[in-house]
């Protein structure tokens, strides 16, 4: 898959989480994570954390990729709680690219 077509999913992925997070039906997991707020979602987002830790601890690469699935699902649920696109995200990480992480951590806590 070429890297613009990587990225789109994600919009695609994040465009249908708002659009259940605006119109909301019983038959929604998105609306259902909604429904019970925000502390469900947060609680989503560290238990798939956790998961990628444990999976990636196994060694099991279709583990990881599946874990790091729901990880993400999850963070865009997130990103879509505070209507934060995620080209936010993306500039981000552009803004950082280049820089040392240990750098970079720095800056953050001066």
């Amino acid at each position: 898959m070429a890297e613009k077509a990587q990225q789109e999913i994600l919009d695609a992925v994040y465009k249908v989480i708002q659009e259940r997070k605006q119109n909301a039906s019983e038959k929604s997991y998105v609306a259902s994570l909604y429904a019970k707020g925000l502390d469900k979602i947060l609680g989503k987002v560290g238990e798939e954390a956790t998961e990628v830790a444990i999976a990636g601890k196994g060694g099991k690469v279709d583990e990881v990729v599946s874990e790091v699935a729901d990880l993400w699902f999850h963070t865009l649920v997130l990103l879509s709680y505070y209507d934060l696109p995620p080209e936010r995200i993306y500039a981000e990480l552009e803004r950082r690219f280049g820089t040392s992480g240990l750098e970079e951590k720095a800056s953050r806590t001066s």
